[in-house]
Parts: structure tokens; C-alpha cells; sequence
């Protein structure tokens, strides 16, 4: 995690193992209703969040409630993620949309041409 991490956490925040993230990220577990009575009233609701193993989440994104971003995805700094992302999945913009299918891990490892196959594992 990078500096100038927030999480709203009124629900539950889950981030899995390697999750790597780049500075200013915010995770928002909390919503509001557009309701002008909900606000009146003080409606508030939370979603949980899930990040699976091994995602790349870059500077500056924001998580929305009730978001699951997939295993291995990538989500490129500025985005806004409203809706969740499969696994194995490269995700830009404002709203962010999947641009890009990324190889599993065992699809890269049998990949001749993959220059980091051969490469060893970090303790």
C-alpha cells in the first residue's frame, strides 16, 4: 500500500495476498441513496469489497461499494471502479471498462515466449 490510502470501511474490506497499490487510492465500502428524503434522513448503506490476489490497483483509483476486482487484474491509475471486474482483466477509465484479457499465471509459465517464466520467485 502507498501513501494516502483510504478506507471507508462500513462494510467489509477484504484484500488479498500481493495486492500491490499505488499512492491515493480510495476504497468506499459506504454509499448514500439519491434520495433527497434518504439524506434528509440520514440513509446510509454499506457493500462489501473484495480484492483478490495478486491485482495491480494504480494511483489515484476509487472503489465503489459492493465491487469485486478478479485475481491477477490490473486497474489503471484514475479510474473508478462502479462495477466489478472479472479476473485476469486490465480496467481504465471513468467508469472503468475491461480493455484488455490477461494471461493466468499457468498460461504465462507455459508461454516459451513469456520473458519472465524462467525468472525465480521472490522470498
Amino acid at each position: 500500500m502507498n501513501f494516502g490510502l483510504t478506507v471507508l470501511d462500513t462494510s467489509l474490506v477484504i484484500i488479498g495476498d500481493r495486492v500491490q497499490m499505488g499512492p491515493n487510492v480510495s476504497i468506499y465500502s459506504a454509499g448514500h441513496e439519491t434520495s433527497v428524503l434518504s439524506r434528509i434522513k440520514f440513509v446510509e448503506f454499506g457493500h462489501p469489497i473484495w480484492i483478490e490476489d495478486d491485482c495491480w490497483i494504480g494511483g489515484g483509483v476509487t472503489i465503489l461499494p459492493g465491487v469485486r476486482i478478479g485475481k491477477g487484474s490490473t486497474v489503471g491509475a484514475g479510474a473508478v471502479v462502479t462495477k466489478s471486474i472479472p479476473p485476469y482483466s486490465v480496467a481504465l477509465g471513468a467508469p472503468a471498462r475491461v480493455v484488455k484479457k490477461l494471461q493466468t499465471v499457468e498460461e504465462e509459465l507455459a508461454d516459451e515466449k513469456n520473458p519472465y517464466r524462467n525468472l525465480p520467485d521472490r522470498a
